[in-house]
């Protein structure tokens, strides 16, 4: 074990364990702006920790992530509020849910969108899916 955050264990692996969930993170994104299909393929070929079962999360999960009291400053020069073992390069991060050519995803700083509630864990969004304008690809795995 590298470091722990309340509800997260970051391993040295290059992995972070959701306690509360028994979800595992990569602990960071792919790194660079990439379409749903790339995304989607990232996750499904990723093999942090000697895992090869990582996929591409559903909002839902990423909605759980999203945590308005932790922010840091991605490298976009955006905020994301997420646990700091868990590293975004950009805000939004691409889900597994399709709407035919659209992508589901979610942003992890709605604060600039003044239409969003404060309190909003996350704006859940559709973009199409070959946009690959900031979206990042961030793999999950169960840990039981």
């Amino acid at each position: 074990m590298s470091a722990s955050n309340g509800r997260f264990i970051a391993y040295d692996n290059g992995t972070v364990l959701d306690t509360s969930t028994n979800m595992m993170w990569a602990a960071m994104d792919n790194g660079r702006n990439v379409n749903w299909a790339n995304a989607k393929s990232y996750c499904e070929n990723y093999r942090g920790g000697g895992y090869t079962d990582w996929r591409i999360p559903t909002q839902e999960e990423l909605a759980g992530l999203y945590d308005k009291t932790k922010r840091y400053k991605a490298e976009c020069e955006y905020y994301v509020f997420l646990t700091p073992l868990i590293r975004l390069t950009c805000t939004w991060v691409w889900a597994a849910e399709t709407r035919g050519s659209t992508g589901a995803n979610l942003d992890f700083n709605p604060g600039y969108r003044n239409w969003l509630p404060p309190s909003s864990a996350g704006a859940r969004n559709w973009t199409p899916k070959s946009e690959s304008f900031y979206g990042r690809a961030l793999p999950v795995r169960s840990a039981k």
